[in-house]
């Protein structure tokens, strides 16, 4: 079968107007000279559009996946990857020449090489604001470096969940990373931070934000203001398209 020439990625998502992904790669096709590459947008109100749009875009090989369809879109998945799988969230779906559709998660990879050069010793336990399809990965990542971690949740289910009411002094002070994969803080919404007590925040916790924009999130500057070591989801957004891109071309 001949390769097709003109070749289409994607993201898909909901309200992704600004994305991250659609910036990078267009850049990065610009930058290694590939003229019938492009990356678009495809912005749909429920999963359930997500079928037609495979049918209707005969030319597309790969897709990144975004807020809120990471967990829902893998249904519609021919094959997922067994670290997907456990993980349960995809954020990057192969279109193989079969037409067949496989699901990976490279937010793991993003997320693990971005904060581990910044975990010192003390950093044996960490929380995880926010329960969605990100905060998956994340549970991974942490678990296969031997880090305990609990998700802290406006509606708390199951023993691995607690309430931002439960954020005392004493879960703070073994908590020494902190990480939040909620869209709390998100530009336009600058001022916005996710509801624990900073108060307990010292020089020996790791803030890491998946927000990137703003740059420094007020999540991040009240921890900075503390001491603490703080770092935002720039890093493992570029990190996770580059395995998404070796994926595609693997």
């Amino acid at each position: 079968m001949k390769e097709r020439k003109n070749k289409v990625f994607g993201l898909l998502g909901k309200d992704i107007s600004y994305s991250f992904s659609r910036g990078y790669f267009t850049e990065k096709f610009k930058k290694i000279g590939l003229k019938n590459f492009k990356y678009v947008n495809f912005d749909i109100p429920k999963i359930e559009d997500f079928p037609s749009i495979v049918e209707d875009n005969k030319d597309v090989s790969g897709i990144n996946v975004t807020i809120p369809y990471k967990e829902v879109v893998m249904q519609y998945l021919d094959k997922i990857d067994k670290t997907a799988k456990e993980i349960g969230a995809v954020n990057t779906i192969k279109i193989t020449k079969r037409g067949n559709l496989k699901g990976y998660n490279s937010d793991v990879v993003g997320f693990e090489n971005s904060i581990f050069p910044l975990i010192k010793k003390h950093h044996k336990k960490a929380l995880i604001l926010g329960t969605g399809g990100a905060s998956k990965a994340i549970a991974y990542a942490l678990k296969k470096n031997g880090i305990k971690f609990k998700f802290v949740s406006r509606n708390p289910k199951g023993k691995k969940e607690i309430s931002y009411q439960d954020l005392s002094q004493e879960i703070m002070e073994k908590y020494l990373i902190i990480i939040n994969s909620t869209p709390v803080g998100t530009s336009p919404n600058v001022d916005q931070s996710p509801n624990i007590p900073y108060q307990y925040i010292t020089n020996k916790h790791l803030l890491y934000d998946l927000i990137y924009n703003p740059e420094i999130t007020a999540f991040l500057a009240k921890g900075k203001e503390k001491g603490a070591i703080i770092k935002n989801g720039y890093e493992m957004l570029e990190l996770q398209a580059e395995e998404s891109w070796r994926i595609w071309n693997e």
